[in-house]
């Protein structure tokens, strides 16, 4: 397996377990992190979603689907921006950053490995 297609398929992981634990438990993973509990269904509602990319990811990577990976690299690079604002327009806690940061490592886990790919294909071919 290729260092591009082990970080989405290690991503479809980590989306499966936040997804899971914001469908069923998601107060629990709301108090580590000092936000407030809620009753609200909009929070199992993103784990729904993010179940979904799970899956998506999951496929892609099963599947080897390399623009999917390109895709999700701005994707998930873009969070932390919107994470950010969210933070300074004082709409959220400073704690959603580090979901951010975790979406950012992602895809630069992912976009150096599709970056060295790239090299590495180019050397090969004119060699």
């Amino acid at each position: 397996m290729v260092k591009s297609t082990q970080s989405v398929f290690v991503w479809s992981f980590y989306l499966l377990g936040l997804g899971s634990i914001l469908v069923l438990i998601p107060n629990f993973l709301l108090g580590l992190f000092n936000f407030e509990p809620t009753e609200e269904v909009w929070i199992r509602v993103v784990g729904m979603l993010l179940l979904i990319l799970a899956y998506y990811c999951f496929e892609a990577a099963r599947h080897q689907l390399h623009p999917f990976y390109q895709w999700s690299v701005l994707g998930r690079a873009s969070v932390i921006v919107f994470f950010t604002v969210f933070v300074l327009l004082k709409l959220a806690p400073v704690q959603l950053i580090l979901f951010g940061m975790v979406d950012l490592a992602g895809a630069l886990w992912t976009g150096f490995a599709l970056r060295q790919e790239q090299n590495n294909k180019l050397l090969s071919v004119s060699q």
